[in-house]
């Protein structure tokens, strides 16, 4: 019997899941043996997925459980270097010349697991079959305009905190927001699940959105529009060819921008389309001031979808479960592509 453990999140600010009662219902219906561990911050609570027929079981117990068990958790494992002997599906970044994900290959390549890494579960065309794009991007533009409403006031973005639901958002940008004539945003991947999540935010929000998708980019640079704007916002991935959109000179070069919020998030990745910062911000501090005189500041948080976690949770889940349901045969379809794709890189290491 194919066995799934879905696993506490053990990253600070993460109370995201990826299987919600009603899937695990399904999953258990279909013949799965799920196992749901507790957990302390999960935004969806324990009770509905025991009424689901699921095992119950402790807190960060997976280290523990079964060698055949299936491993779901959304975010990376706790960094203790321990081998990994369990197949795991996770969000790896690991695959782009990520420090850390190299090493997280290491830990797979010794103790003899395997990583199925969500961002690369796709159909046959190479689409992503689930992604928490729209909401990474609705809730990355809203931290961008908190970063450009506190340079307004003179100061710099202060802490963020989770949200119950999207009206709560919105109010509290409002409140934010009041009385300041509204700046201009320039959203590139326009066309894509995150920056149509920026793009919905900022119109609701009343600031004008230029869209950029790959039509608008294709001549690969330089873009001097991107300084044009009062906010830059990046939705597409860094990969291999990926035009650069804000050169290091943009720190002293003239400009109308003074905020960048880098909803990709991957400034370590050799492939950054922004060269003007190197490493990520967070909760406690979105913002990140590199440039002064005007104020340039980027916010980068890597779980941007985690302020609005009930609502995440629930889209992401949903677009999960076709693949979920097919857990029972790994060789094929998207688990088999995905295993594919780590091979390619465990052979590098």
């Amino acid at each position: 019997m194919t066995h799934l453990w879905v696993r506490a999140e053990q990253r600070p600010n993460e109370e995201r899941v990826g299987l919600t009662p009603e899937g695990a219902a399904a999953l258990v219906k279909a013949g799965l043996h799920v196992s749901v561990e507790e957990s302390s911050v999960r935004a969806i609570p324990i009770d509905g997925y025991k009424a689901a027929g699921c095992e119950i079981v402790a807190e960060n117990l997976w280290p523990n459980a079964p060698r055949d068990a299936i491993i779901f958790g959304l975010k990376e494992l706790p960094e203790d270097g321990t081998p990994l002997i369990h197949r795991h599906i996770m969000f790896g970044h690991a695959y782009k010349g990520q420090p850390a994900g190299r090493e997280l290959l290491k830990r797979f390549k010794a103790g003899g697991g395997t990583l199925y890494d969500l961002e690369y579960l796709v159909d046959e065309t190479g689409r992503r079959v689930a992604a928490f794009g729209y909401w990474a991007g609705f809730a990355g533009a809203a931290v961008a305009l908190k970063c450009w409403a506190a340079q307004r006031r003179g100061g710099i973005a202060g802490p963020v905190a989770k949200y119950p639901g999207r009206s709560a958002l919105i109010a509290d940008l409002e409140r934010e927001m009041a009385g300041m004539a509204r700046p201009r945003a320039i959203v590139i991947g326009a066309l894509g699940r995150v920056g149509t999540g920026a793009s919905d935010l900022c119109t609701q929000m009343g600031v004008a959105v230029t869209k950029w998708d790959m039509a608008e980019t294709a001549s690969g640079g330089p873009f001097p529009e991107v300084l044009a704007h009062e906010i830059f916002l990046n939705c597409i991935l860094a990969r291999p060819g990926c035009p650069v959109f804000v050169p290091a000179s943009a720190k002293t070069d003239p400009r109308a921008l003074t905020v960048i919020g880098d909803i990709a998030c991957d400034p370590t990745s050799d492939f950054s389309p922004i060269k003007v910062y190197d490493r990520a911000t967070d909760w406690d501090a979105p913002a990140l001031r590199v440039a002064e005189d005007p104020p340039l500041d980027v916010t980068a948080i890597d779980n941007l979808p985690s302020l609005l976690p009930v609502e995440s949770s629930e889209d992401y889940a949903g677009q999960l479960l076709p693949s979920l349901m097919t857990l029972t045969d790994l060789t094929a379809g998207v688990w088999g592509r995905a295993k594919v794709e780590y091979d390619r890189h465990i052979a590098t290491l």
